[in-house]
């Protein structure tokens, strides 16, 4: 029997196109309850700041975390998730905490994705954040934030993080065991996910194929093999851009076509050995949502 794919949705929260259009809550509210309804598995919530692109003025974002727990709020069954949480915008002390709150606002439907953040595109300078080390500095903020979150106490002492004798209080209702999801492309995200998570998670860069992304997840099971990880118990998750209006081959960095050809290339990447998919839709509209319901109930028929 085939393993089910997991799909989650990515709802927009980031301006898009020449006039940098800004989806408002009451719209972002209809596309999660929207989402629901179609049966998307999980509904994810971006944390961005500020991009600086090349085609124009700024794009903006709202925060992804107040995001989440208004989405965490208005829904009732689908799960909940950061997408990723970035470590380096925040204290990971508090990351944790703000994680154990999300499962009380979504009543235990949150999965806690984390990655290391980035600079780029200049978003990290303009808000005054680190702009050098950015992986030493995920590395340290696991050493509290892993702890936080499954023992409830976290003491360590680094050179970027501290936390000293320091309680995870409140508990949400899955203490201990709320799932982790990291993300990130290269080995070290790789070794952070082994190590610690429940789910590792890439993205599509430029070939929206499974020949681009399935090398990660061997390069990941061989990390499995080196630290004594029985590959089967982590989950296995990939981004992926989408655009159900468009035709077929309109960018080979996207998933086009009629619902049958989507359905079909997700049933490829279930086939390399992911898990789960994260839609990137395009337009991040009711119209583009609505066009991926005969593809969510193409897989999951299968």
């Amino acid at each position: 029997m085939t393993a089910r794919l997991e799909l989650g949705i990515v709802l927009p929260n980031m301006q898009y196109g020449p006039d940098r259009t800004t989806a408002s809550w009451p719209e972002i509210r209809a596309l999660a309850a929207r989402s629901e309804a179609i049966g998307f598995d999980t509904i994810w919530i971006a944390d961005e700041l500020l991009w600086r692109m090349e085609d124009g003025p700024p794009r903006g974002c709202w925060d992804g975390v107040s995001l989440a727990g208004a989405v965490a709020a208005v829904t009732s069954k689908a799960k909940v998730g950061s997408w990723v949480l970035s470590a380096l915008h925040r204290n990971p002390a508090i990351i944790a905490k703000t994680a154990e709150t999300l499962d009380e606002l979504s009543g235990g439907r949150f999965t806690f994705g984390l990655g290391a953040g980035h600079e780029w595109p200049g978003q990290a300078h303009a808000f005054g954040l680190p702009e050098d080390r950015i992986f030493a500095r995920f590395e340290e903020a696991l050493e509290i934030i892993v702890p936080l979150i499954r023992a409830g106490h976290a003491d360590f002492e680094g050179q970027f993080y501290a936390a000293r004798d320091l309680p995870q209080q409140p508990r949400g209702p899955r203490p201990g065991t709320m799932p982790l999801l990291i993300g990130g492309n290269g080995p070290k995200g790789q070794r952070a996910a082994v190590r610690f998570a429940d789910i590792y998670s890439c993205y599509v860069e430029e070939r929206a194929t499974p020949s681009e992304v399935a090398p990660r997840l061997r390069s990941m099971e061989a990390i499995c093999a080196e630290l004594g990880r029985d590959p089967a118990s982590i989950g296995r998750s990939v981004g992926v851009s989408v655009r159900p209006l468009e035709p077929a081959g309109f960018r080979p960095d996207v998933i086009s076509g009629s619902a049958d050809e989507i359905a079909d290339k997700f049933r490829a990447f279930r086939d390399a050995g992911f898990t789960q998919l994260e839609i990137m839709f395009g337009p991040g509209n009711m119209a583009g949502l609505e066009a991926l319901e005969p593809v969510v109930a193409a897989i999951h028929a299968d």
